[in-house]
């Protein structure tokens, strides 16, 4: 399995994270590949660019699962394949929505739509770019300037609660909601309505989406599930499996094992 991610040009930096690829050959004796994709604080763009995926519902029974876009979302999906496959992706702030898409990201929590559903024509025409690009770095090159486009058309201005949000993401101090509010200058009341409205989420959740992240990226440290619990600011063990098994559907024991679906591409 092959994981690497390609950062994208300075003018879109503020509002994607990175883009990412993901590819991997099917050995013989392997007949499906299960992906499980996890709760997450940003908003995915995603292309399958080689073969597809199925989403598995919890009975398993399979519907065809499109490239698209998914949002911030508090719920873990599973999708299956029975080829080899190559995805790439954009990973970008909650925030970037309504610049990207002129959609408030509260309107857009926990949902996923194909590209021609939610862009219509453009969306078909930049899919179809996409998947006949000659490599990915091509790929982010198209990706990029569709993405500048629409970013140079918007006419939001209000970056202080976008500042807030990649605070929440990039600060480790894991503050209250009553500090940051008043770190930006708003009262509690108005600082959840507004970071609702960039981030999708309220902020207690948006938290708790963040730490759990924070978690998952000590996946391959040497490191007891109680240290990276307190590391992550959990306020004991038992809140840390309380969300691990919410927001992945498993106990942080199984998921940290090695054995997890979807936790290949961190064990390459």
């Amino acid at each position: 399995m092959r994981y690497f991610t390609i950062q994208p040009p300075a003018e879109l930096k503020p509002y994607v994270r990175f883009y990412w690829v993901l590819e991997h050959e099917l050995k013989p004796d392997h007949s499906s590949y299960i992906y499980r994709s996890v709760a997450d604080a940003c908003t995915e763009l995603v292309f399958h660019y080689r073969s597809s995926f199925n989403e598995l519902n919890g009975k398993n029974e399979q519907s065809p699962s499109l490239s698209g876009i998914q949002f911030q979302t508090t719920q873990y999906r599973r999708f299956i394949t029975t080829e080899s496959f190559g995805i790439f992706g954009a990973y970008i702030y909650p925030f970037a929505v309504p610049y990207f898409f002129n959609i408030p990201s509260s309107q857009t929590s926990n949902l996923a739509f194909d590209f021609d559903t939610f862009l219509s024509r453009p969306g078909q025409e930049l899919e179809e770019q996409i998947m006949v690009a000659g490599n990915n770095h091509k790929r982010a090159e198209i990706l990029s300037a569709f993405l500048i486009a629409r970013l140079r058309q918007s006419v939001l201005k209000d970056d202080r609660i976008a500042v807030a949000v990649r605070d929440v993401i990039h600060n480790k101090q894991h503050r209250t909601v009553a500090r940051l509010a008043d770190a930006y200058n708003l009262s509690a009341r108005q600082f959840d309505r507004k970071f609702k409205e960039s981030a999708g989420f309220s902020p207690k959740t948006y938290m708790r989406l963040v730490r759990l992240q924070d978690a998952l990226t000590q996946y391959n440290a040497d490191k007891t599930l109680t240290q990276i619990a307190l590391e992550c600011g959990y306020y004991d063990q038992s809140h840390f499996i309380h969300d691990v098994k919410e927001f992945t559907g498993y106990h942080p024991g199984f998921y940290f094992s090695g054995k997890a679906e979807g936790t290949e591409y961190r064990n390459a």
